[in-house]
């Protein structure tokens, strides 16, 4: 998947144009083990398949990644769920936002499915990864739906509470701690929880702030259900 980036530094703005061949989705990507086993009962008790190991790497199709701010899905059941988007081109790794947007209905039979078969819609814009490692866990992401034509807070938590980027690269790679990420690979690095709730909506709105900076990396998109026929 050919993807456009305005790459932001401290210094300069410049345009990047990424081949990403690889796509990645890191799941049960938080720190807190205790707290990965409580959502992992929850959600079995829904009948979601447990994960065969803690983070779980999902291959998806390269060409499920998008930047269009309109994306279609199959059914009113699906949602989407904002993580930072790391991805490496020319030795240098990059941060952009992505949401991991799935099928909740699908979920219950096969997660790594219903994250197959919807898209997963990333931002334009992105940071060296080098200018915000040393404070990565004050950075925030959050997300908004829309609800009876209003903007709802959805999401809204720190990176301290999940992996880093560094660590589930070196999980993927299953390597040391200088494992690179391969040139045209992009991963999701996992999400925080939804606030009321996970919940379909046709609006979806992302952010992943950088508090030391003020600045802001941000992306929306909206959803065309289309009918779901047997």
């Amino acid at each position: 998947m050919q993807s456009e980036f305005q790459i932001i530094s401290d210094t300069t703005t410049r345009n990047l144009s990424v081949d990403i061949s690889t796509l990645v989705v890191a799941g049960w990507a938080g720190r807190d083990r205790k707290a990965i086993e409580h959502h992992i009962e929850e959600l079995a008790a829904i009948g979601v398949p447990r994960p065969s190991s803690v983070p779980l790497y999902y291959r998806i199709a390269s060409n499920q990644l998008t930047q269009a701010e309109t994306v279609q899905v199959v059914g009113p059941d699906s949602s989407g769920e904002i993580e930072t988007f790391v991805f490496s081109a020319d030795g240098e790794l990059y941060v952009s936002i992505a949401s991991d947007h799935t099928d909740r209905k699908l979920e219950s039979h096969s997660v790594a499915l219903s994250k197959q078969v919807c898209a997963k819609p990333a931002g334009r814009s992105a940071w060296l990864y080098a200018d915000v490692e040393a404070h990565w866990d004050e950075l925030l992401i959050r997300a908004w739906i829309e609800e009876n034509g209003e903007r709802v807070l959805y999401q809204d938590g720190p990176l301290s509470t999940l992996r880093t980027p560094r660590d589930l690269i070196n999980g993927y790679l299953d390597g040391s701690a200088h494992s690179r990420l391969p040139d045209g690979t992009g991963m999701t690095c996992g999400t925080v929880g939804a606030i009321g709730g996970i919940r379909p909506s046709t609006v979806f709105e992302m952010e992943l702030h950088d508090p030391k900076r003020n600045r802001s990396l941000t992306h929306r998109y909206t959803v065309e259900v289309l009918p779901e026929v047997a």
